[in-house]
């Protein structure tokens, strides 16, 4: 029986392997007469709440010997996935998946292991032609609306620094680390507090689990995008699809060729299943899911820009002096503010503002998906060695701004501030950007009725640069520096989760039998492992109702 101590703290720069000392300082007398000889990391995490007195804090799996020797201690956690029993009804047709991000890629993986040889339909690239889609438009600014930073194999986390953070508890989440490590990914992000992979090795750790899937019969179709939905009597009978070639595989004996739309041929398939993943950005599948019936909720998201600092500022912020003797990683920080209501003399009404996606040793890029449009993310590889550190920092967007109660008026909204920002940016694949100091100049001035340009502010909500600017002090009284006037800023974040939420029950079903709306683009999740983790509830669903057909 293995147990769990937590709270076992070394000093940084201490080496891992004096933790079984601290275990038994720790258990002081409990310890007496035991010897750790088999122990692993389950959880590491920095204390640098005393600049002078930084640790390491771990939780530990441990065996004392002698076995029998009974400790007050909690028993290690199960780390093992078990798949749910399949039902009873056989699924006569394949599932079907649309998009091959997170979601997708871990409902396909699941159902894989189960058996039922899944397709996925994603509209991007394949990763070596997608980063070379991608490395064109940041360098040339020719956009491939159907392979970009948005679209493409791994999803819009592919081109990002790969964090694994979530505030949510399920023993599933193992799982989804595991697959990660597995297929490539450092094996720290097991046990580290906050864990990444960097986009450098997440391209290819995605791979890799595509081919485990493709191993275990399931198939990827690249360049496939979901273009319509066929029901009978209120159930899913089959999906309508455009390919810019003929499909290929086996999945080409199930589909039936149905004519061409341009360059595209349209292509039908029979299925009972269809687990909706198409991300937050694919705007074009929203209006076919309304146009085909599908209920839709408007849903509130943020908007604001981007700040880069260097790193080395945040980590003497956040680390204090002589940080680099002490072996720690790059510094991160999270921020939150609450304007002042109305009721309390505030201009801003309560609105959140807070920052997003920290990216140390990073850099702003370039992220839009539509032509005439700019959109911007953060993204780190895996060393995170780079000068400078960003992190959105975004306002609150409630439904009220949208100016529409329709179910998609969050995303023209988006697309309102991201047309802006494609203007002000100079078109291309240049983002709007200028230093902190003259957008609060610049705001100031129109404050105080004067007429003022400035391309970062002329491309965000009147609202959100207000409540930006009311926080921004706060901000900087928490982390020193962060408020300096020669932080860069670049606009628009406004991706920052989806704009809509496709309606679903308490068996994940949308409003048509056979529909599974599932991750971050459905409404349901806001990050890599939260998106992976409603893949796996959804293909769990799918599982415990039906069996797959015998061959």
């Amino acid at each position: 029986m293995q147990y769990r101590i937590n709270e076992v703290k070394l000093k940084a720069g201490q080496p891992a392997e004096d933790i079984p000392k601290a275990i038994l300082k720790k258990l002081g007398k409990a310890g007496r007469g035991i010897t750790i000889t088999d122990w692993r990391i389950a959880r590491q995490s920095v204390d640098a709440r005393d600049k002078k007195n930084i640790f390491l804090v771990y939780g530990v799996d441990f065996d004392p010997l002698p076995g029998d020797r009974k400790l007050d201690l909690p028993t290690a956690e199960p780390r093992e996935y078990i798949l749910p029993m399949c039902g009873e009804k056989v699924l006569s047709s394949r599932p079907v998946i649309c998009g091959f991000g997170p979601a997708g890629m871990y409902a396909a993986l699941i159902l894989a292991e189960a058996g039922f040889a899944p397709i996925v339909l994603e509209r991007g690239a394949a990763m070596e032609k997608r980063i070379r889609d991608v490395e064109k438009y940041w360098h040339e600014g020719k956009l491939d609306p159907e392979s970009n930073v948005q679209f493409g194999e791994g999803g819009a986390g592919t081109f990002s620094d790969g964090k694994l953070t979530t505030n949510l508890k399920d023993p599933r989440i193992y799982k989804i680390l595991k697959e990660f490590a597995d297929a490539g990914a450092n094996p720290e992000i097991l046990y580290l507090h906050k864990p990444h992979i960097g986009t450098d090795v997440l391209r290819d750790v995605v791979v890799n689990i595509r081919k485990r899937i493709e191993a275990l019969g399931g198939e990827i179709m690249f360049e496939t995008r979901l273009e319509g939905l066929k029901t009978e009597e209120g159930r899913l009978s089959a999906a309508v699809l455009s390919s810019t070639e003929a499909l290929k595989g086996r999945v080409e004996k199930l589909c039936k060729c149905t004519g061409e739309n341009g360059k595209r041929k349209l292509f039908e398939i029979e299925t009972d299943i269809l687990i909706l993943a198409p991300g937050h950005s694919a705007r074009d599948t929203f209006r076919m899911l309304q146009d085909a019936g599908v209920r839709m909720s408007p849903k509130p998201f943020s908007i604001g820009v981007r700040i880069q600092h260097t790193q080395d500022m945040i980590n003497r912020a956040q680390y204090g002096e002589g940080w680099e003797k002490l072996g720690l990683p790059p510094a991160e920080y999270k921020l939150s503010y609450h304007c002042k209501k109305a009721e309390d003399g505030g201009k801003n009404d309560g609105r959140g503002v807070y920052t997003f996606c920290m990216c140390p040793g990073g850099e702003v890029i370039a992220s839009a998906s539509e032509e005439g449009t700019m959109v911007i993310n953060g993204m780190s590889y895996s060393s995170r060695d780079g000068e400078f550190a960003n992190s959105a920092v975004l306002t609150d967007v409630c439904i009220s701004d949208f100016g529409s109660s329709d179910p998609l008026a969050g995303a023209a909204f988006q697309e309102k501030y991201e047309k802006k920002a494609f203007e002000n940016g100079g078109g291309g694949s240049q983002m709007p950007r200028c230093t902190y100091g003259e957008f609060k100049k610049a705001f100031e001035e129109r404050s105080a009725g004067c007429t003022a340009q400035n391309p970062v502010l002329d491309s965000i909500p009147d609202f959100a640069a207000s409540a930006m600017m009311e926080a921004m002090p706060a901000f900087g009284r928490k982390l020193r520096g962060f408020d300096s006037e020669d932080s860069l800023l670049f606009a628009v974040e406004s991706r920052s989760s989806s704009p809509v939420r496709i309606d679903r029950n308490e068996e994940l079903v949308a409003c048509i039998q056979g529909l599974y709306p599932c991750g971050e683009g459905a409404g349901y999740a806001g990050g890599i492992v939260s998106a992976a983790l409603d893949g796996i509830r959804v293909a769990e669903e799918i599982i415990k109702k039906f069996r797959p057909a015998e061959d």
